[in-house]
This record gives structure tokens, C-alpha cells and sequence, in this order.
């Protein structure tokens, strides 16, 4: 079952995105970012809830731009826990994820994926997406 995220599951999905980067992410860092997207109405995140535990969830903003003269959706994480991969969750997620970005009106959904996540890029590009940026950063 898909469903936007609640405080409460705040201890699961912290685990989900700490198994997504490979790290013990800071814990406190961690839940002032996750309080403040939950009370924020750009940020929506849902979850896939099986037999009461979260297997899976994606989080987005969606902000009006000024170079898309609209409102686009930008999706910063989905992740599926490990042993439910390959079972269509992370389809079912994307999917919920691109029809509430058309219900909100955005002209776009964009997402940035680390060069070594090929596995990841040709799951985007199979479900409609093309890689037409390149994405650059810099750690501060």
C-alpha cells in the first residue's frame, strides 16, 4: 500500500535512506530535516507500507521555477529496502509520484542520480525518463 509518510515513520525511513547512501547518516541532522519537510507543503513524501512495515519510499519537492515558468517536481530520494527490490515497489512509487506531480500542475519531474548508479539510471530511463543534464556539484 502506498501512502504519504507520517512523523511516525520517521525511524524507517531514516533507516531506508541510510541503506540508499551506504551510511550511518547523522541522526539528528537527520530528523530536523525530516520535521521541517513534514511541515512544509513543498516537500511530499509517500511510503510502501507491507504487513505494517515500510519497504520503500520517495521523497520530493515541488517549487516553481523561474527558467520552467512553472512549477516543477523534483524527486531527491526513492529507495526500496534491499530484499524487496525487483518486485515492482519502486515502479508503483515512481508512478504515484509522477501522477501527484501532473495533479499539482508541474510541467516537469527531474531527478539527479550518481554516476555510479547505472542500475538505478536505466530504471529511470525504462519508465519514461531521459538523462538530458548533467548534473554538477561541488561539497562545501
Amino acid at each position: 500500500m502506498i501512502r504519504r509518510s507520517q512523523i511516525t515513520d520517521k525511524d524507517e525511513i531514516y533507516a531506508l535512506i541510510c541503506a540508499l547512501e551506504n551510511t550511518v547518516l547523522d541522526r539528528q541532522g537527520f530528523d530536523d530535516t525530516f520535521d521541517v519537510q513534514s511541515s512544509d507543503d513543498r516537500y511530499i513524501c509517500f511510503v510502501y507500507e507491507e504487513d505494517k512495515t515500510i519497504e520503500g519510499a520517495i521523497n520530493m519537492r515541488i517549487e516553481k521555477q523561474l527558467h520552467h515558468v512553472g512549477k516543477v517536481c523534483e524527486i531527491m530520494e526513492l529507495v526500496v529496502s534491499e530484499t524487496k527490490r525487483n518486485r515492482g515497489i519502486g515502479k508503483q512509487l515512481l508512478q504515484k509520484a509522477i501522477e501527484t506531480a501532473r495533479n499539482e500542475g508541474c510541467k516537469r519531474i527531474e531527478l539527479s542520480s550518481s554516476n555510479w548508479r547505472t542500475g538505478s539510471h536505466r530504471f529511470y530511463m525504462e519508465n519514461g525518463f531521459d538523462a538530458t543534464h548533467i548534473d554538477l556539484t561541488m561539497d562545501l
